[in-house]
């Protein structure tokens, strides 16, 4: 589907958050997907993959995952500079916020007359976890999380109790968890102990592991696999058809 795209900033309880909206061109209401980015915020790579979800008939919300931190329309490099303020950002915004964040869009573009009130997450790195996250909120069917950093680690800033590990039995929607197993981020033990809180609190999962590195879906840099990304993007596309449908 041809798509267009547009800003929309809307108002948080932390503070104005920009989001940039991919959606088909053709009229009609369409199921959303927020799609949460790596610690960068919207670059480059993120525009494309949000691009390439629009294209099959969804509405992508891609926000500034760490507005209250940044100027609006901050990008940061894929470098040592980006990457530490992008880490440091991480480690400051406490997991409150962004279930905050992610009520505001729900309440906001549920009511846009070419949405069409279903929702789906999707997210890499931080974004894989802030997707897990989402999917806590009950207005979440699915979520597609690939290479989740820090859910095993428990190390985002939270209150006692309120991290995402502790919290994954209240999940009702389907999940898609993606692992490279060459991702340093995310290594053996960490994995299993995902897969077991998930067999132990009986969500209803999938569970993918790939000879893979951290980042595969980048089409930047050198950890890029563009054969393991068109498999995921088709198995991403395949889940939230199966599960948020059009009204």
């Amino acid at each position: 589907m041809i798509i267009q795209q547009h800003d929309q900033d809307i108002t948080t309880p932390t503070g104005l958050m920009r989001c940039t909206v991919y959606r088909p061109q053709a009229e009609g209401r369409y199921p959303c997907i927020i799609f949460y980015s790596e610690i960068f915020q919207q670059t480059a790579p993120i525009a494309r993959s949000a691009a390439i979800m629009a294209g099959h008939g969804f509405v992508v919300l891609v926000p500034e995952v760490h507005h209250e931190l940044n100027p609006i329309g901050t990008v940061l490099g894929y470098d040592d500079e980006g990457k530490d303020k992008g880490n440091n950002d991480k480690f400051t915004k406490p997991l409150e916020a962004h279930d905050s964040d992610t009520v505001a869009m729900i309440s906001y573009f549920e009511q846009e007359d070419y949405c069409s009130g279903q929702f789906g997450a999707m997210g890499v790195c931080l974004g894989g976890h802030l997707a897990y996250r989402a999917a806590l909120n009950p207005c979440i069917q699915a979520a597609f999380c690939l290479y989740a950093t820090d859910i095993h680690s428990n190390t985002l800033p939270c209150e006692e109790g309120n991290d995402s590990f502790t919290r994954t039995e209240e999940i009702q929607g389907e999940l898609v968890m993606v692992w490279g197993k060459q991702d340093p981020h995310v290594p053996t033990t960490g994995r299993q102990k995902i897969y077991q809180q998930l067999m132990d609190t009986e969500r209803n999962f999938t569970w993918y592991e790939v000879n893979g590195q951290h980042a595969f879906m980048r089409d930047e840099g050198d950890r890029y696999d563009p054969a393991l990304a068109l498999e995921f993007y088709a198995k991403a596309v395949a889940l939230f058809k199966n599960t948020l449908h059009k009204s």
